[in-house]
């Protein structure tokens, strides 16, 4: 039956049927009520028909209502009457009482899971009477709603379950839900509570059998008493010794076979681990660590000059009896392409000094802990590398190598290249504090050398804090010098040779570094003449050789096959429209041929070459140049019937940067007068819209380049002139170099004479 009855909307309140409730509300002379549970603007679709038994006046004199919750009841359509109240049109529901055999079963499961709850949170007997006493499934299932920790939803869930099989099981699975929440808090607390008395009866048995030793006069040191040894033979400074003590102090309250006892220990070991009061003795006899740096390595003279400075500044203070500044330490950083020397003159450098030397690769390091260490919360926790450098090296003034310290990552754990800011200033590493000792470091007697391949990828703040010295790769007389007196010695004993059995002579190691290497360094030739002498060792082994073997070309040959590398530029620029010019990779400078051609077309320009946005920019611009040229006498209607196309071999390397600008220019001009580049030229500048050479960088790396490709003249823009005193004399006596400003002088110094008129090729 159908009833029109005021709404009662309960704001996060849920009634049901057969429940009593007294309301702050006034329902003037309405005797049944309909109330409708509400979140926010949403009502719920079934609310609860209750009768109103008694009106209160509550203290302040507020009316209230005494209400009996009869029936669910289906909302229907609502209005507001005369008087501004809302009403609804209800219909009351009634549950089905009767019982099958399943659902007796699930008032079972219902009534077993309550007992279990009530027996977990205490019951004193009152509510397991009360659910009992019900004997409807329907009202059985309604009593889910008495619970308080059931969520308001899941509550209007139930109530909304009209269908009493439907209402039952969702209140059985609600209140499961509520049984598992129940029995994980009080495993969880009987876990702790059984903890806590483990600790407290452990703490006792120690103490009593503290007791018992000193009853029987057992005089045997405990581990408490070998470290406060330790601790008074290594002799540490104030601040490191109190925080022992603390430390010991711990250890002696929480007994030693605890779980924290293992992680103090562990703590005070390192803390001993470090050399705080021993110090190499430096060697400061300039003269001695000049010839053992000379020794070691070829070349590498402002290394060497530098190091022999620091040296002779600590040796004049050490005479003067000036003490040492804290905030004068010595960091280099030694930038350059593979092979040239960076890391292997490191440890030539600590025997130089008299020092220990430590090697830390930084390469691939994404992890800020590395650096700083873990604090001692984390499980596993250690200190950072540089704490255990000074481990290793067993001073407090070692020579340190950070190596490949432009290839450190950065990622969710943390920048290291951050970490390494307070390590590598020499205003701030008296104090580095490692994460894990949480003790300052004086880490300003350790000499720091840093290495990288390109200065470019150290972030900026990291650079600013290093002394940077460059390597820009040896000269081919260079490493021929090398080859004979450093690697040739050396490859002979790998290969279990003696000096009198094999021989070879300075031509042959020049053929082998022309025609089979080309690189900054010597590594690939180090390669090549351990593959000779493996060629020789073989021989010998075999006994097709008795005498001394003499290393010759065809020797060469026979054991490295034919060679790897050509003198190329006569042949590439005999075409009109190619041009030699010089870059800078991350292995050195190297030598790149810039092609131009044109074919009938739009006016477009046609790039290929894996070429950056830099280059691509340069080559627009070479374009534009060249369309505005005097000299080319051609209007702007055969530009715009013709597409070019400039193109950069090595397609499969990626190429960017402006240095390559002259190098278009000189390519298109050539293509267009149908005048050759000079083959003996080479050339590096960056190129403006009005004919300017601008400077570039790595002068010295691309003339290294040129001379070892037989190119005997550079052009290079005149801000770069004074760039060419960092090359190696004995270059700069082979080579003709001709600094420019203008595009012009670039063009009358490269291109050969002219041999015809003037004339766009056909296609």
């Amino acid at each position: 039956m159908t009833e029109t009855l005021r709404l009662v909307p309960l704001d996060d309140i849920v009634v049901f049927p057969n429940m009593n409730l007294t309301l702050a509300i006034d329902v003037e002379t309405d005797d049944r009520v309909l109330l409708v549970p509400r979140h926010g603007t949403e009502f719920a679709s079934v609310g609860t028909i209750a009768e109103v038994t008694d009106r209160v006046t509550l203290p302040g004199g507020a009316p209230a209502v005494s209400l009996n919750a009869l029936s669910r009841g289906l909302a229907g359509a609502a209005h507001t009457d005369a008087h501004g109240v809302l009403r609804i049109e209800t219909e009351a529901f009634s549950d089905d009482d009767s019982v099958s055999g399943d659902l007796r079963e699930l008032e079972r499961e219902y009534r077993a899971v309550v007992e279990e709850i009530l027996e977990l949170r205490g019951d004193d007997g009152r509510i397991s009477a009360f659910v009992r006493s019900i004997t409807t499934p329907g009202a059985l299932a309604d009593t889910a709603g008495y619970a308080p920790d059931l969520s308001f939803e899941h509550k209007v869930e139930l109530l909304e379950a009209l269908d009493v099989r439907t209402r039952l099981e969702t209140a059985v699975a609600f209140q499961r839900e509520r049984l598992a929440e129940l029995q994980v808090r009080t495993q969880i607390r009987n876990d702790v509570d059984s903890a806590v008395q483990k600790q407290q009866r452990e703490f006792v048995l120690r103490q009593q059998l503290d007791s018992i030793r000193r009853e029987l006069g057992d005089d045997s040191s405990s581990i408490v008493d070998e470290y406060r040894a330790k601790l008074t033979e290594a002799e540490l400074p104030e601040a490191v010794l109190d925080q022992a003590e603390r430390e010991l102090d711990r250890l002696e309250r929480a007994g030693e076979s605890t779980g924290e006892a293992s992680v103090i220990r562990t703590y005070l070991d390192w803390l001993l681990a470090v050399p705080w009061g021993t110090r190499s003795d430096d060697q400061l006899d300039v003269t001695r660590a000049r010839s053992i740096l000379d020794d070691d390595h070829a070349g590498l003279e402002d290394v060497k000059e530098r190091v022999t400075q620091y040296l002779a500044v600590r040796r004049l203070r050490h005479e003067r009896g000036i003490s040492d500044d804290r905030r004068s330490g010595a960091i280099l950083t030694l930038v350059g392409p593979p092979g040239t020397g960076k890391t292997s003159i490191g440890e030539s450098i600590a025997t130089a000094m008299g020092r220990e030397f430590v090697r830390m690769s930084l390469g691939g390091v994404r992890d800020e802990a590395e650096i700083r260490g873990h604090r001692r919360t984390y499980l596993g926790a250690l200190p950072g590398r540089l704490v255990r450098a000074l481990r290793d090296a067993g001073t407090m003034n070692p020579v340190i190598m950070l190596d490949e310290v432009d290839k450190v990552g950065a990622d969710w754990r943390g920048d290291p290249s951050a970490a390494l800011l307070e390590v590598l200033d020499p205003a701030q590493n008296h104090a580095f504090r490692d994460h894990y000792l949480d003790i300052e470091i004086d880490l300003s007697d350790v000499f720091f050398i840093a290495t990288a391949n390109v200065a470019e990828l150290i972030p900026g703040p990291l650079l600013d804090r290093m002394e940077v010295i460059r390597f820009d790769g040896y000269t081919v007389d260079e490493k021929v010098t090398i080859g004979r007196d450093y690697l040739w010695p050396r490859q002979l004993s790998r290969n279990g040779l003696r000096e009198d059995e094999v021989t070879v002579e300075d031509d042959v190691l020049d053929v082998m570094v022309r025609d089979y290497t080309r690189e900054a360094g010597v590594r690939q030739l180090e390669r090549e003449l351990g593959a000779v002498l493996r060629k020789v060792a073989t021989e010998i082994a075999e006994g097709n050789v008795q005498d001394r073997v003499d290393v010759d070309i065809d020797l060469v040959r026979d054991a490295l096959g034919r060679p790897k590398h050509f003198a190329e530029a006569a042949e590439r620029t005999a075409t009109p429209g190619v041009a030699t010019g010089l870059a800078v990779t991350g292995t050195g400078g190297d030598v790149l041929f810039v092609e131009a051609t044109t074919m009938s077309g739009t006016g477009d320009l046609v790039l290929t070459g894996q070429l950056g946005d830099v280059m691509k920019e340069s080559a627009r611009i070479a374009l534009s140049y060249v369309r505005g040229e005097d000299e080319i006498d051609l209007d702007d209607d055969a530009f715009a019937s013709r597409t070019f196309h400039v193109h950069v071999p090595a397609g499969a390397i990626p190429k960017d940067g402006p240095s390559a600008g002259v190098t278009m220019v000189t390519a298109l001009a050539s293509l267009l007068t149908d005048r050759p580049v000079k083959h003996t030229v080479g050339m590096t500048g960056e190129v403006t819209l009005r004919g300017r050479v601008l400077p570039i960088g790595g002068v010295k790396q691309k003339v290294l380049a040129a001379h070892a490709a037989g190119l005997t003249e550079v052009i290079l823009p005149e801000r770069n002139r004074s760039d060419l005193e960092d090359v190696p004399e004995a270059v700069r006596e082979e080579m003709t170099f001709h600094p420019v400003m203008t595009i012009r002088e670039v063009l009358e110094l490269a291109l050969e004479p002219v041999a015809s008129d003037v004339a766009l090729p056909a296609v």
